[in-house]
């Protein structure tokens, strides 16, 4: 079972969800570490090759979870975050790139 490693503010970041996000977030990052897909995601290709996101929705809104999980050492989390228009934040998409770039820097291809 890979371990579920969180960059930058990735985790408080999930924290800050409504209870029931968090649970749905957190059974999704248990099938990946399992092997599984999780049940909604979708390739992140603006974020670097390997990067997907979790889509959890509910009453409380859209958020999403990107992480890579192609890297040797674990399931890399890059950033959580609610979505607040239909296209993703070009923020949100240049928090999650610094930090997949940051991680292959460091040579875990």
């Amino acid at each position: 079972m890979k371990d579920i490693i969180f960059q930058g503010d990735s985790l408080d970041c999930l924290r800050t969800f409504p209870q029931s996000i968090r649970r749905e977030a957190g059974y999704q990052l248990d099938k990946l570490q399992q092997g599984l897909d999780p049940s909604d995601f979708k390739p992140m290709t603006t974020v670097g090759a390997g990067a997907y996101e979790i889509r959890v929705r509910d009453l409380a809104g859209a958020f999403r979870v990107i992480y890579v999980a192609k890297l040797a050492d674990g399931i890399h989390v890059l950033h959580a975050f609610q979505k607040k228009t239909q296209q993703t934040s070009q923020t949100d998409i240049e928090i999650a790139k610094d930090r997949y770039r940051t991680l292959t820097k460091r040579g875990n291809k």
